[in-house]
């Protein structure tokens, strides 16, 4: 299977998670929060936030667009540390997190 393909399910998942859990949101938030110039959008938005409305569109954008992926990243270890209050709660979402950081690590574009 596909690196992309494998990207996509974990892609899949990671949303299939949060919305089990109760992480997932019908609104965006406010337009502002967009402009960040920080990691993560960590002054304008929660984690969960910048997961499903930052993360998310912008690895499928790449993904439809063939564009070279990312390389030398890791985001478990942040959401590990924005989520350490609610890690057991979690866990199922940071196990696709790990996985995909793991995928990501191993792949050459």
């Amino acid at each position: 299977m596909s690196t992309h393909i494998q990207i996509r399910q974990l892609l899949r998942e990671i949303a299939d998670r949060m919305q089990a859990l109760g992480l997932w949101q019908d609104a965006p938030p406010q337009a502002e929060a967009f402009s960040s110039v920080e990691p993560f959008c960590i002054d304008t938005m929660s984690a969960e936030q910048w997961l499903q409305w930052v993360f998310l569109p912008k690895m499928h954008d790449l993904l439809d667009s063939q564009a070279a992926l990312p390389q030398g990243f890791a985001i478990y270890p942040y959401f590990e540390l924005a989520f350490a209050q609610r890690h057991e709660e979690l866990q199922p979402l940071m196990v696709t997190l790990l996985a995909l950081d793991n995928l990501f690590a191993s792949a050459k574009n």
